[in-house]
């Protein structure tokens, strides 16, 4: 594992909670502001570094899907560097299976990539699943997404999602998307996704 630097930050991961009928789930967070680890969150934070100059586009070897996409995290860890090869050296490393990240960039078989608090860096295809995830509405500090049965504003309410939490996308109409998270099934307007973008239509 690369020397963790304390004095550059990439951003936090808000605690992942959804609450319904008196019930809570969450896991803890995981900081990029200075070097430590959430034992229960298995998480782990670090820094990025200067970028070294790299070869940036997406015609050299690529696979011709569209840029920018999401995709997701396929190991609990990966690490991710700050050029398109195993020279170069690991900005940080991600320890969570599923985190959705937006690839930005193609060169032969490394992906430039940027996550939800826009720290970037490049990481093995192999390590990256076409499955979709999204964190629910990752800005807001303070709203409460309401997770409804029916893709209608007018639907009844399953269950109420903290800022920060991550869901697994299973559908998007463009409007809304349909997720599953904590054990509860039902529809986000699409908007309020980290993972999707507005419009998108996910099958």
């Amino acid at each position: 594992m690369p020397r963790l630097s304390p004095a550059l930050s990439l951003a936090s991961l808000l605690c992942l909670a959804v609450a319904s009928a008196g019930t809570s789930y969450g896991v803890a967070t995981w900081s990029k502001s200075a070097p430590k680890i959430n034992a229960q969150a298995g998480e782990i934070t670090a820094s990025l570094g200067p970028a070294e100059p790299v070869k940036n586009s997406a015609n050299d070897g690529g696979t011709g899907l569209p840029i920018p996409r999401f995709v997701t995290l396929k190991a609990d860890k990966v690490n991710v560097r700050r050029g398109p090869s195993s020279d170069h050296p690991v900005a940080f490393v991600f320890q969570r299976k599923g985190l959705p990240v937006e690839i930005t960039a193609e060169f032969e078989n490394w992906r430039k990539i940027r996550d939800s608090d826009g720290a970037e860096g490049w990481i093995l295809q192999s390590m990256l699943s076409g499955r979709r995830n999204g964190f629910v509405a990752r800005w807001s500090d303070n709203k409460i997404l309401d997770l409804r049965v029916e893709p209608s504003p007018n639907s009844s309410v399953e269950a109420r999602l903290q800022p920060g939490v991550l869901a697994s996308i299973e559908s998007c109409d463009g409007l809304w998307c349909e997720i599953s998270t904590g054990g509860y099934d039902g529809y986000v307007e699409q908007s309020q996704l980290w993972g999707v973008y507005p419009g998108e239509v996910v099958d």
